[in-house]
Order: C-alpha cells, then structure tokens, then sequence
C-alpha cells in the first residue's frame, strides 16, 4: 500500500488555488493527446497495474483507468488530489513521492507528465520510481526544456523583448522554488543512470499562435504565478502588456521543446520484457 503522509511542500504551481482547474484543463488539451499516443506504444492493457505521480486533474489516470479495465488498477497521486475523479479501477491519494515511500517492483507502468521539473530531489525521486517498477515495467517521463522557445513574428522589437523578459522571469521563479526549467534535456541520461535501459526519446516543438493551447496555458501563467512574477521583478503593466501580445492573432513563437522519454526496468534474470 502507498503511503499518504504528505504536508503541502509549497510548489511552483499550486495545485488548490482558484487557477488550478484551468491550469488542468490548460494542460489537458495541450499535451494529452501526445501523452495519450506515447502511452500507446507501451502496450498498456487490461490487467496491467500503472501508477501516476502528479496527477493534476487526473486526465492522464482516467485515460489509463479505461485501457487497464476491468481487472487492472492505477494508483494516481498528488499532494492535493482532489481534483482526480472518482472511477471504478483508479485510485486517488494524498502523496509526496520526494518523501512518502512506494512499494518496490509493483507496476507494470509508471507516468510522470511535468513533475520532476519542479522537484529539487529529481533524481532521489527517479530512482524511486525506477525501484517501483515491476522487472520489464516501463516508465514514462514528459519534461520540458525552455532554454528554447524564442518569439518569431511581433509588432515590433519591444513586444520581443517583452516575451523574453517574461519567459526568462517565469523561468527564474521556477529555479527560485528548486525547479530546473532545462531538465527536459537531462531525462534520459537521468534515466540510463538509474540503471533502465531500452531508452527512447521523442522531442517535440510546435508552433505559439494565440488560437494554439500551448500559448493559451502560457497566458495562464500570467494569472496563475501573477505574484511570484511581481515579486521578480515584473509589473502589472509588463504582464497586461505581453498578454494583450498573446492575444494578438499575428503573433507566433516557437514553443519550448518537450521530451517524452520511454525506458524500461531489465527484466529479472531469465525473464523477457514487455
């Protein structure tokens, strides 16, 4: 059984304030489709036990619910899961994976969707993640890299340098609270060093337009971390300014390049992998 001992360690992202469900739905509708697609290729199906840490919203644990129905389980944690449905096969708990234990070699599939980013103990917590992985268990890791992600069309070089500004700010409050912004690039090496092997990597880039949901999420951010921007240096004005830029049908960027890696536990001595 997971444990659920978690106090509120005060992330980046709070998942229990009145930004949170959009911050999900945001979430949702940008990356899951991908997620979904990647999971796929696992082979996930009825039967098999997975675990989520970091749920969120819990639309990546429903979607897994319904493969591993009717006799499989998931196990989604968070540190305030509330907003993870209830449904048959799935089970929501209070959990902090940095400090809270998991039962070792018990799930064929573990999932990790922007989580260690935000966690300064990624690497403890990968480990963990590995030892909780059935032999021939895959895990799947989805991190950002934001060393990338430049503006390519804007009014004028203010606008530009306006988004730059912001991004670098949001950037700084996310390494003021122990996050590493850049981890994306660093999860498969990450991976091989916690001794899992078959490591496959999938970076993907799109295109910020303001009808786009990567860029929708983005100008919830200028919501959702309004005083932790101001607190670094931003102003109300800068942060009305760039998200009347967002908004503007003629703007793009590139977005920020996102890592799906795959790897998988060694299967025990004379045993096959999934």
């Amino acid at each position: 059984m997971l444990a659920h001992l978690v106090e509120d360690p005060g992330y980046v992202f709070d998942n229990d304030s009145v930004h949170s469900r959009e911050q999900h739905r945001c979430l949702a509708e940008a990356y899951d489709a991908d997620t979904f697609a990647r999971l796929a290729e696992t082979g996930v199906t009825r039967g098999w036990r997975c675990l989520e840490i970091g749920s969120g919203g819990g639309s990546v644990a429903r979607w897994l619910a319904d493969r591993v129905a009717p006799d499989g389980e998931v196990v989604a944690t968070d540190v305030k899961p509330h907003h993870i449905p209830a449904r048959p096969g799935l089970t929501a708990l209070r959990h902090d994976v940095v400090t809270d234990p998991l039962p070792k070699a018990a799930f064929d599939l573990v999932v990790a969707r922007l989580v260690l980013q935000h966690v300064p103990e990624r690497l403890a917590v990968l480990d963990k993640l590995a030892r909780s992985l059935k032999p021939g268990g895959r895990l799947q890791i989805e991190e950002f890299d934001t060393s990338y992600e430049p503006p390519l069309l804007t009014p004028d070089e203010e606008s530009a340098r306006l988004y730059e500004t912001f991004l670098a700010t949001k950037s700084a409050v996310m390494r003021a609270g122990g996050g590493d912004p850049e981890w994306g690039r660093r999860v498969p090496a990450a991976m091989r060093a916690a001794g899992l092997v078959d490591i496959d990597v999938r970076p993907r880039i799109e295109l910020r337009t303001a009808d786009s949901p990567g860029l929708r999420l983005q100008l919830h951010h200028t919501h959702h971390l309004r005083d932790k921007l101001l607190a670094a240096g931003l102003t109300d004005e800068q942060l009305d300014r760039v998200r009347a830029l967002m908004r503007d049908p003629g703007f793009r960027a590139a977005s920020s390049v996102m890592y799906s890696v795959q790897a998988r536990r060694p299967p025990a001595d004379g045993e096959g992998g999934r």
